[in-house]
């Protein structure tokens, strides 16, 4: 029997009694773990040798396993100190926490997981320890400790507790071993003689003839072979762009601005109330850096005075506090509208002789909490048309016509309050895949006393749209932290595609 080199050496490797495994074959034979694997493959397929698998799960330390390995963990350090400092009493949350040494990320650590091992309580600010637990023989600790000393730990649900924790890395690899079937072993002792092997047919072999003495290799195209994984196009990437390229075809020009920006662009030229709680610290991210020193002064007494005194003969302000000096205090920006009063204050140097369509595309951020359409920073599709004589008729068929280059054929209104807008409603669309009606904007018209003290004297419609809500009914992700964040599901974002 004439076979590849490869096979030869291979079949003179294996075993009939004792599987030997693709790395052990390699190391006899000399030759690569992948060329062994093509060759075990080939002689599995003339009955020769027999392939076994199984999958061998590793796990390794982390750096930061390895840190409370040497330190302790965070909830077993706060049961010690805590035990220790109380004695049988509840200890006062600081105190525990400054006798355990705990830092940082590390005290929201040892309270996530203090009472779920059962080491006690914490409540109204206090930690009590109990005094059954024994933190000596804390199965995570003890795992630790197995995987630092090269011990198996065979606890499973053990192991991807200490990998959701960031503790240990998990690997899965797939073993393969060789054994000679009982026609292998008759080939053998019939004899096997190495033929030279070849991929391609060549002028040199036909001239030479030598083609007729050379074994040409087979190619197994069901051979397992490494996934790949090259770059992608993140789909919020591809669907930003989509939208540009959408509203620019609508006649719009696009607007930029800074993150960070003061108050005053943010919330006081869209007369919100400087006591509204959407602008507490609760609720709004407040940088502590210097104040903004220039502001237009002609603009900033307009708005305040609006504020104070409201707008027109029947107009009536918020009679509330209003301070200039929070007014030029800096946060992130809660909404890209303080792109559109720059713009239409003329303060971005935007042309406003009417009919103008401005929009952008980028980030806002708030302090929201966290849910399936919710994340504390998202991109808004903000867009605003000044013209004469404007009406809800003509937001709702800019929309219909937005959404219509999107497969979206079918949004609905919904009357809604906004102190800057009067009318004002909410968008809606269908979810495609759970059928459910999530909210995908906010528009209106702007109030006077949004329009006046910036000078502008016709009609603007305004929305911001959700960028990634966009993307959930035309991809059909069903949570907003499947497109980005720590949780994003990373082979959904690889098959994701901007179909429209």
């Amino acid at each position: 029997m004439r076979l590849p080199q490869a096979q030869v050496a291979l079949l003179e490797a294996a075993s009939a009694t004792d599987a030997k495994t693709i790395e052990q074959l390699a190391d006899e034979t000399d030759l690569k773990p992948e060329t062994v694997t093509r060759a075990a493959f080939d002689l599995r397929d003339e009955g020769l040798v027999a392939v076994g698998e199984r999958v061998d799960e590793s796990a390794t330390l982390t750096d930061e396993g390895e840190t409370y390995r040497e330190a302790g963990l965070p909830e077993v350090r706060l049961h010690r100190a805590a035990r220790e400092a109380g004695e049988g009493d509840p200890v006062p949350m600081g105190e525990a926490v400054g006798a355990a040494g705990l830092e940082g990320p590390e005290v929201d650590i040892a309270l996530a997981n203090y009472a779920r091992k059962g080491y006690g309580v914490v409540d109204a600010g206090e930690v009590s320890a109990n005094g059954d637990a024994d933190p000596d023989t804390d199965p995570e600790a003890a795992a630790l400790d197995a995987l630092a000393e090269g011990e198996s730990v065979d606890d499973a649900d053990l192991l991807d507790r200490l990998e959701s924790r960031g503790l240990v890395d998990l690997d899965e690899r797939t073993v393969r071993s060789v054994t000679l079937t009982d026609d292998g072993v008759t080939a053998l002792m019939e004899g096997v003689e190495a033929a030279e092997t070849v991929d391609r047919l060549t002028p040199d072999l036909l001239t030479s003839g030598d083609w007729a003495d050379v074994e040409f290799a087979e190619y197994n195209v069901e051979a397992d072979a490494p996934a790949v994984e090259g770059g992608h196009e993140h789909v919020l990437r591809g669907m930003s762009e989509r939208v540009k390229d959408v509203l620019v075809g609508m006649g719009f020009q696009e607007m930029d601005g800074p993150h960070a920006d003061a108050d005053f662009w943010i919330n006081d030229c869209l007369f919100m109330p400087q006591d509204h709680p959407a602008r507490t610290h609760w609720d709004r991210f407040a940088l502590d850096v210097p104040p903004v020193a220039d502001l237009p002064d002609g603009l900033v007494g307009r708005v305040e005075a609006a504020h104070r005194d409201g707008v027109g003969e029947d107009g009536d302000g918020y009679h509330s506090p209003w301070s200039e000096d929070f007014a030029r205090a800096i946060a992130l920006r809660g909404h890209t509208t303080s792109l559109s009063m720059r713009y239409l204050s003329g303060y971005a140097d935007a042309d406003l002789e009417p009919p103008q369509r401005y929009f952008s595309v980028q980030k806002a951020y708030r302090n929201d909490t966290l849910d399936a359409t919710h994340l504390l920073e998202f991109y808004q599709i903000e867009g605003w048309v000044m013209a004469e004589d404007l009406s809800v008729r003509d937001l709702m068929g800019t929309f219909e016509e937005f959404y219509r280059q999107f497969g979206i054929e079918e949004i609905r209104f919904k009357p809604h309050y906004n102190p800057y807008t009067e009318p004002s409603f909410e968008l809606f669309g269908e979810h495609p895949e759970t059928g459910e009606e999530i909210e995908i904007g906010n528009s209106g018209m702007f109030r006077d006393e949004v329009l006046e003290p910036l000078g502008i004297e016709c009609d603007v419609m305004a929305w911001g749209l959700a960028l990634e809500r966009l993307a959930m009914l035309t991809t059909g992700a069903e949570d907003i932290r499947d497109l980005h964040g720590t949780l994003a599901d990373l082979e959904f974002l690889r098959n994701a595609e901007v179909t429209y």
